[in-house]
């Protein structure tokens, strides 16, 4: 591939609903979306997750336009790209953190990549999955009955598995309000580092609601108090926030941290180090699964792609785009039937970016040429 231009667009994309979290609220959501550009006139596309504010992770939206105009383009306009994993391991290799810029730009080569080759981004990836079932995250709500209708609504129209976001105050009552009114379906906590080990006792609680796991509930950058608390806790412990690399997963499973991956792409860096976890943790028998960072439509399309790899077990937060956005970039819109999204098998992520919505959603664009 030689990469000719690539186009960065700063998006911002009103959400349906406010969405909290344990960190705060989210009303719009702005993003960088990407486009790569190769000489034969195809495009790939790529997304950023990283939020206005530093509150999931360090990176922000300017921190990673800061990055991929100063550092990373000039990278990949320097030499023409064999294939997409040279970007991981060899030139972004010296580089350190800013992950969600580096997943942006390689996602987007990942995309022009598969779509050169003729075939789906799931293929290039050596996805096997038609399908993917998917479950939803649902924020901290204004009371427990507006949770509990919200829950009602997913679960009727099938998705597979439902996360609640818990907070101190907002954490036992509230599963267990959940667990009574709807006692089989697939539920799940995420902390989003919410709790320390003096909470261990009060998280033991949990244990009583048959949880498929807690997610990150201790600090967004410790390995060793969540070993110290899975030997405490019946329910798996799932790591978020804590994992950036494969590395970080070895030394996970080597101190016993965690029963459970969350795979985020742009947390790790890209498609290429979010399958090399994959690799891992198949090979230790720990299931992961494709968490969400509330993407718009070429996020999304990245999510579905990965999901098809087989060790993704378990339903990950993949929701159609109608339970983020009136109307999304992408043409046609995920959907979710069932709990289940059909894997596109068009070229690339299979779905086509609406250049009138680009339009209607964009607040600044510039071009970079090689």
């Amino acid at each position: 591939m030689n990469i000719k231009q690539v186009i960065l667009r700063h998006m911002k994309m009103r959400m349906r609903r406010p969405f909290t979290t344990s960190v705060g609220t989210e009303y719009d959501k702005e993003f960088i979306l990407v486009e790569a550009k190769s000489e034969d006139g195809l495009s790939g596309w790529g997304e950023s997750v990283a939020a206005i504010e530093p509150f999931y992770k360090e990176e922000t939206v300017k921190m990673n336009w800061h990055m991929l105009e100063d550092f990373l383009l000039p990278l990949v306009f320097e030499k023409p790209i064999e294939h997409p994993d040279e970007l991981t391991n060899e030139r972004f290799a010296h580089i350190r953190g800013n992950y969600m810029a580096k997943a942006a730009i390689e996602g987007a080569v990942w995309d022009l990549y598969a779509r050169q080759k003729g075939m789906t981004l799931a293929q290039a990836l050596g996805g096997e999955k038609k399908k993917i079932e998917v479950g939803i995250s649902l924020g901290i709500e204004d009371s427990v009955d507006e949770l509990l209708r919200l829950v009602e609504k997913y679960v009727y129209e099938g998705y597979k598995r439902i996360k609640v976001k818990i907070q101190p105050g907002w954490d036992v009552e509230v599963i267990r309000a959940v667990r009574e009114r709807f006692p089989d379906i697939k539920l799940m906590a995420d902390a989003n580092s919410a709790y320390t080990l003096d909470d261990a006792e009060h998280l033991r609680k949990l244990d009583a609601f048959n949880l498929t796991m807690i997610e990150q509930p201790l600090a967004h950058d410790d390995i060793v108090d969540h070993a110290e608390l899975q030997a405490q806790l019946r329910t798996p412990i799932c790591l978020d926030e804590s994992i950036h690399s494969v590395e970080d997963v070895r030394k996970a499973i080597k101190l016993k941290s965690c029963g459970v991956i969350n795979i985020k792409i742009g947390r790790v860096g890209g498609l290429t180090e979010a399958k090399k976890i994959h690799d891992i943790c198949k090979e230790h028998n720990i299931p992961v699964w494709c968490g969400g960072m509330l993407e718009a439509g070429v996020g999304r399309a990245h999510n579905v792609a990965i999901t098809t790899l087989s060790n993704f077990i378990m339903p990950g937060d993949t929701a159609a785009s109608a339970r983020y956005w009136e109307k999304d970039i992408i043409i046609p819109e995920v959907t979710v039937k069932d709990g289940w999204i059909t894997v596109p098998e068009g070229p690339g992520i299979g779905y086509e970016v609406s250049r009138e919505r680009l339009d209607e959603f964009t607040l600044y664009s510039k071009s970079y040429l090689a």
